[in-house]
Formats: C-alpha cells, structure tokens, sequence
C-alpha cells in the first residue's frame, strides 16, 4: 500500500466480547470511519495462559474475572468466525488483520494471505513465536511496548534471518498500559527507533483521546494503531481504553489532515497563495504630487497595497532618480 499518510488501523481487538455478530458491527464502523484495516487477535485461551496466570491491574479493574484464563476464554473467536470476518472486511473494503497468539493460530491467519502480520508487545521475546511468523515470509508490524533496544535488536534479527528486509518491517512505538499516561508516551523514542534501527517506524497507541495519534503523525508515523469499540461503557479489558466510532472517524479525518500539512521540506510559494501576491504585498507609489524631472524621494515616495508595481525591496534603487513623468499621489512609480 503506497500513501503519503499513515496506514490507520482500527484495533478491534477483543472488543466483540466473543460476539461475532458484535465484530461484524465493528467492521461496519471502522469502514464507516474510513480507516485501512480493521485487527482482531486470534487465540486459544488454553494455549496462550496457564491457569493460574492472573489478570493484570488494567484487566482486574475493567472486567471481573481474576483468572486470564477465565478472561479469555470468554473474548474468544473460532477460526470460522475469522474467515467470516475476513470475508466480510473484502465485501465493505477495509483490510482486515489479527495477531496470532499461538502456533495454530499463525498457521491459519497465514491461510487469510493478510497483508502484514502484527507481532504484539508481549510476543517480543518470544522466540519460537517469533521464527514461525518469519517462516510465513509475511511482512511484520513490530510492537515494542515493554521492551529494550536490545530486545528489539534482537526480535529483528530473527526476522532478517529468515530473509525479511528492512524495508518490508514496520516498528510500532507503543506503551503497554491501558490507559497509558500522557508522561510515560515519550513520542520522541519512536524518532529515534527510526533512527537507529533504518526500518519504517509508527506508533501504537493507548492513551484516551486522539491527540497522540495525530502528534505521531506530525512525527513522520508511517502507521497509527488505535483500539476502538461500539461502546466504552461495555464490561471487557480493553473498552476504557478505546475509542468510540465517532472519535475514531474524527481521529482518522485529523491524521489525513494533518499528513496532507506536512507536504514537502521545499519552502514555495503554494498555489492557493499565488494569487494573493499582489493582494497583500506593496509597491511604491507617490506619497505626493510629484512632477516630471523631480527627484524621488523619502519625502514624496511611499508604500501602499497593492503589489502589483514597483517593489519596495527596490526602494534604495529608485530614491535619487529623476521622476521620468507627472505622478499623482497614491500613483504606482514607474521608471
């Protein structure tokens, strides 16, 4: 996909509460929002957590379950329920992607033939994980919250080992707190990953609102991820976090606004400003009647609009010449 803007994807995520009905709506939306892809996660609970793993503070304090086993095991969707969506997403022209959390899961995501593969923060270490989304030779979205420069470097490698360029890898600045504080975002580090690893780099975010998102792009993201949901008010572990549609399809208009505004690095004179030249800008005109052999002068030369004569950057050429004809105040000077 070839943009001067950043791909926007619509992060469904667990959002559907195990409802395919739910995620189907959620397709409408995120077409409706005008964004580029919309992104499930693919799993099965027993495979992804032991059952004593326990839930996070975010998830504790946004669903009831203290168990993520429990948890997930009530957010999932079957690899049936997949193929509808993803069939569903090429009927309302949105592309559609789920990270995979487990060895099957990849295996079948890869059938789907997705445009790119999203690796999730907490699969940045994962090694066997990592060399089996690299084998599907599909191009990975990178996100590195939680992790280390060491940790990313590493991460990479496994994915230039298995012959992935630099080029098709995309890094994704990201926080792993729902919501993130504004002072722990530290925007800055996604320049600098760019800068230090030579791959494309963008920004997943989870802050409340939309502002960091378009901030990122005003930053150079060449991808902005957002969680989203029908309703922020719904029970689950990622709602409070997301936005709802409207705010979504306003964060989408804002980031291609913004993208459209950084243009080019060239200073030039815009087209729509063109004509407003000789608008704004001045000449030199008459300040008095001034006759013919007179000399120009302080006294009897001024600036005035419109800018269609004489500039005034010439002001010091023209003062001391002799009046080449009769100029009646407020006369452009010609010589």
């Amino acid at each position: 996909m070839t943009l001067n803007r950043p791909i926007i994807i619509a992060e469904a995520g667990v959002n559907h509460n195990g409802s395919l009905q739910t995620a189907l709506r959620m397709v409408d939306a995120a077409a409706d929002a005008n964004v580029d892809y919309i992104k499930f996660q693919t799993f099965k609970a027993e495979r992804l957590v032991t059952a004593e793993s326990r839930t996070a503070s975010y998830q504790k304090n946004n669903c009831d379950a203290d168990s993520q086993l429990e948890m997930l095991r009530g957010l999932e969707l079957g690899f049936e329920d997949f193929r509808t969506i993803h069939d569903y997403c090429a009927e309302r022209n949105i592309g559609f992607l789920s990270t995979p959390f487990d060895a099957e899961s990849i295996a079948f995501l890869a059938s789907l033939n997705m445009d790119f593969f999203k690796v999730p923060s907490g699969e940045i270490t994962n090694l066997p994980y990592l060399r089996m989304v690299a084998a599907t030779g599909i191009p990975p979205v990178i996100s590195t919250g939680m992790s280390t420069v060491a940790e990313i470097e590493a991460a990479l490698e496994v994915f230039y080992m298995a012959g992935h360029s630099r080029d098709g890898i995309i890094l994704l600045h990201c926080n792993t707190e729902y919501p993130t504080p504004f002072s722990d975002v530290n925007l800055r580090a996604m320049r600098n990953m760019a800068d230090t690893f030579g791959v494309p780099t963008g920004y997943s975010d989870h802050t409340r609102g939309i502002e960091i998102p378009i901030a990122a792009t005003a930053l150079g993201a060449c991808l902005i991820e957002k969680h989203f949901t029908l309703d922020r008010s719904m029970p689950g572990p990622d709602h409070v976090a997301s936005l709802q549609p409207d705010e979504l399809a306003a964060m989408v208009s804002a980031i291609h606004n913004v993208a459209a505004a950084l243009g080019s690095p060239l200073k030039r004179v815009s087209d729509s400003e063109r004509k407003n030249i000789p608008v704004a800008r001045k000449s030199i005109v008459a300040a008095s009647e001034i006759n013919a052999g007179e000399l120009f002068s302080e006294k009897n030369l001024t600036v005035k609009r419109p800018g269609s004569g004489i500039s005034p950057m010439r002001w010091d050429e023209i003062i001391g010449r002799p009046a080449p004809a009769h100029f009646a105040p407020d006369e452009p000077i010609f010589i």
